[in-house]
């Protein structure tokens, strides 16, 4: 029996090491997995930070690499892999004719590591900020079960899912915004050039001025001689708040605030739960356990603390023993068609594929939100700018008008 050394992380999140003897690598990842740990990396003997003949030496890890390239990579690797390719063959090719330079110089390392003697799942992982924990997890369940050119193929079909969420999110803000940024160029323009030409000629005639010339007027003056205050202060503004919203309390108020605003906190909730239960989903099918697969969503859900620390709730009640859709349920945070089609999933025996429809539900909330969105928010923002335009069109006619009729009389 050959001795290999690991590292996984536990219920609780913290990272262990050890040794254990077994017959091959793919029964200590199995064992360890069994035990509820998630595992990090399986390394025959003890020579090397990396094992295979690695060294200890420094190396350099790879960059991000876009969702859509890396999903391209997965298709290409699993054709390769299927056709009878060897996999260090496979990986060599994809890197040297790679279009992408950080994702071919990573390529380039993981083939080095594994004619080195590495798992594909170990040789990505040197790479953190090109492959996620949940790349890493969908890989090394592929390699244990044996199927790795199937979840490949989930792999590609997972990142596509997400890429195609956010470019619909992107598509669906882009209009607007450079409709908001050019709009405030305009009336920044009305404010402070042409408003002002206007006063001196109003201050001349010394006559009584409409309310609403009178209101134009100050906000102009305002930003004439207090620009430079209102920017200094703005910047500091922005900088305090994201100095706050990175402190434990600021984010935790911060994102709860996000998920509780009116109309676009329920949007963002629908993109959270299209994304955790697409991602458990994938991560099921692929053989990764329920504990280990919480845990991987619970690492790349830092993006909002309030659906990570139900993530890690759920992780505790179930390593404690607890069904998953009593442990969601538990949180408080998730909505109850969710637990109660989590139930209905356990109980008939297909999770994932419950799971799957939930996340289509969801995904389809999301679309229909865009579509409605897109839809309203255009005409909303030329009328609201055409009625900021109109106002300061008339504070400057108003007066002239009265000009006119003094001249007049």
């Amino acid at each position: 029996m050959q001795k290999y050394t690991y590292t996984v992380k536990d219920a609780n999140g913290k990272t262990l090491k050890g040794s254990v003897s077994a017959d091959n690598r793919e029964k200590v990842i199995l064992a360890l997995q069994n035990k509820g740990y998630l595992v990090l990396e399986v390394k025959e003997g003890t020579s090397g930070l990396f094992g295979g003949g690695g060294g200890s030496k420094t190396r350099k890890k790879g960059g991000k690499v876009p969702g859509h390239v890396l999903a391209f990579f997965a298709e290409q690797l699993s054709t390769l892999i299927a056709g009878g390719v060897p996999l260090v063959r496979a990986v060599s090719l994809l890197g040297e004719y790679a279009s992408n330079p950080t994702l071919g110089y990573v390529l380039t390392q993981v083939a080095k590591d594994i004619a080195g003697g590495q798992s594909l799942h170990t040789a990505l992982s040197h790479h953190p900020k090109t492959f996620s924990h949940i790349w890493l997890s969908l890989v090394q369940a592929g390699e244990v079960g044996g199927q790795l050119a199937d979840t490949l193929m989930q792999v590609a079909l997972y990142t596509k899912t997400q890429e195609s969420m956010k470019s619909k999110i992107i598509t669906a803000i882009t209009y607007p915004a450079i409709l908001t940024i050019a709009s405030v160029g305009v009336l920044v323009y009305f404010i402070l050039g042409i408003v002002p030409t206007f006063a001196q000629i109003f201050k001349d005639f010394n006559i009584d001025l409409p309310m609403i010339t009178v209101i134009v007027l100050n906000v102009s003056g305002l930003l004439i001689n207090n620009g430079i205050l209102l920017i200094v202060l703005t910047v500091f503004l922005i900088v305090a708040f994201r100095f706050y919203i990175k402190t434990t309390d600021g984010k935790k108020r911060w994102h709860s605030f996000l998920l509780s605003m009116p109309i676009f906190g329920n949007f963002l909730k629908n993109i959270y739960y299209d994304r955790m239960l697409s991602t458990l989903s994938t991560l099921l099918k692929s053989g990764v356990t329920i504990l280990n697969a919480i845990l991987v969503l619970e690492e790349s859900f830092d993006g909002n603390v309030i659906i990570q620390n139900a993530l890690k709730h759920v992780r505790a009640e179930v390593a404690a023993g607890k069904s998953i859709s009593e442990s969601f349920r538990d949180t408080g945070v998730f909505p109850g068609l969710m637990t109660e089609m989590m139930l209905m999933g356990e109980e008939s025996g297909k999770l994932p594929s419950i799971i799957a429809t939930l996340s289509k539900f969801y995904s389809d909330n999301v679309d229909q939100f865009i579509a409605r969105f897109s839809a309203v928010i255009d005409p909303i923002l030329i009328c609201g700018v055409g009625v900021l335009i109109g106002i300061i069109v008339a504070s400057i006619f108003l007066p002239i008008f009265k000009l006119s009729q003094i001249g007049g009389n």
